[in-house]
């Protein structure tokens, strides 16, 4: 049964079940930045998702990647690179990071892990955000 690591619902926001995944916001204002977390259990890593999962993923990926697109334009900041990775060095449980990069975001060219403080949502910012991520999810 899947059950969601308390560290993602402790950074980040829910915006959606998508057919594999559920997708989160995650709360940090500096980037537009989606996390997707396969709603199967024990998953840990690609390999241990069957092979129809793993196309699937790559499916949602692209979606979250127009979702981030989404988020970008809606802040007055539009996305120049999508960054994607599945790292779990912190939070073991598999999940995959869609983030919009700018030349000009506080941690550009390096990864965003680690790199300052999180400036999390302001109510207004997260519900605008939340709507603008929604609306991008369309069919997969």
């Amino acid at each position: 049964m899947f059950a969601l690591d308390p560290a993602f619902s402790a950074t980040s926001h829910l915006l959606t079940d998508l057919d594999l995944c559920q997708a989160r916001l995650q709360d940090d204002a500096r980037y537009p930045w989606i996390v997707l977390i396969p709603r199967r259990a024990h998953m840990r890593e690609l390999e241990d998702l069957s092979p129809q999962d793993r196309a699937r993923l790559m499916d949602e990926v692209l979606a979250a990647g127009r979702a981030v697109r989404a988020l970008g334009e809606a802040s007055g900041r539009p996305v120049e690179k999508l960054n994607v990775a599945a790292l779990g060095n912190v939070t073991p449980q598999l999940h995959v990071h869609v983030v919009g990069r700018r030349a000009d975001d506080p941690a550009w060219p390096d990864p965003v892990w680690g790199r300052g403080g999180v400036l999390t949502y302001a109510p207004e910012d997260l519900a605008a955000a939340v709507v603008a991520a929604r609306g991008a999810f369309g069919p997969i």
